[in-house]
């Protein structure tokens, strides 16, 4: 594989009316910094026009290149392709709502060349709405929790990456794709810069709320085994209250303070132990599922065409 300087990859959903815009200004950002580059653009089977678009930017300059899904598998199966098939010695990943701003790229690939492997960008002041933002901080703050980990909200895939970093994060089999827990997973030297985050002008965020739970709750349990550790350590410290509550009874017994055993504890009792227990399961049973889904080997995403 013939290696260039630089390679751009951008997923597509509902972005055609970005597309042309941020071609051309990537085009010029780029060439500021060398002619050796490329655009990769992967439409995830967009509800819009964007794959006939970046046809049209292709006819128009042969550094852009684009790949069509077959169906809609998300974004970061998205970004998994595009690395996949980026030919860069660097490469940056960024999303196609103009959201990123392709001038960034500029500081970006100026801090990498000061030693770093990496370089991601933190959107300072982002221009989400508030619900996206309160619950993109507290789902970072649990998963930090869950995984161990400091996971930091206001990073999300727009970043630099060497080629050794991408090659680390490309033999990761995982079967849930995350790509910035991923590239925390994978180690290097990084750093972090402010970059300008600004509004969606074109269109609505691809992201509803029921897919952003999907997305926190998915990651979640690929990622991290601790909500199964966190249920061992409460039964076992149900176990320790129950023979404590229970010792306690049978000496109230033993003594004569109890005649008759009370109907409504037991009842109580029974309805939840038996909610732990199917509680319990259920968590287990969801890591049985997903452990069942890796062990299939499906490939991450199909191709329908590459230009």
């Amino acid at each position: 594989m013939k290696i260039i300087d630089l390679s751009v990859v951008i997923p597509l959903y509902k972005c055609s009316k970005a597309i042309e815009e941020l071609t051309g200004r990537l085009i010029t950002t780029l060439e500021a910094i060398t002619t050796s580059f490329e655009i990769i653009y992967i439409n995830d089977a967009s509800p819009e026009n964007d794959w006939e678009i970046v046809k049209i930017q292709a006819t128009k300059d042969q550094r852009i290149k684009g790949i069509n899904f077959s169906r809609n598998f998300g974004q970061h199966y998205a970004i998994t392709a595009g690395l996949e098939h980026a030919k860069g010695n660097w490469i940056i990943v960024m999303d196609g709502d103009l959201q990123d701003q392709p001038e960034d790229i500029l500081k970006l690939y100026e801090k990498a060349n000061e030693g770093n492997d990496m370089v991601l960008g933190m959107r300072i002041g982002r221009k989400d709405s508030g619900l996206k933002i309160i619950f993109s901080k507290l789902f970072y703050k649990l998963f930090s929790y869950l995984t161990d980990t400091k996971q930091d909200a206001t990073i999300a895939n727009f970043g630099i990456y060497h080629r050794k970093v991408i090659d680390a994060i490309l033999s990761m089999k995982d079967s849930i794709r995350y790509f910035p827990t991923m590239v925390q997973w994978v180690g290097f030297r990084k750093a972090k810069i402010a970059i300008n985050h600004t509004e969606r002008v074109y269109g609505q965020s691809a992201y509803s709320f029921k897919s952003l739970i999907n997305l926190a709750f998915n990651n979640i349990i690929a990622f991290s085994d601790k909500p199964l550790r966190l249920t061992v350590k409460f039964g076992f410290s149900l176990t320790i209250l129950s023979i404590i509550y229970g010792s306690t009874i049978l000496i109230k017994y033993l003594t004569g303070h109890i005649s008759v055993a009370g109907y409504a504890s037991l009842l109580v009792s029974i309805w939840f132990l038996s909610g732990l227990i199917i509680a319990i399961l259920g968590m287990v049973g969801i890591y049985v599922g997903k452990t069942f889904e890796g062990v299939k080997k499906r490939p991450y995403y199909i191709i329908k065409k590459i230009i």
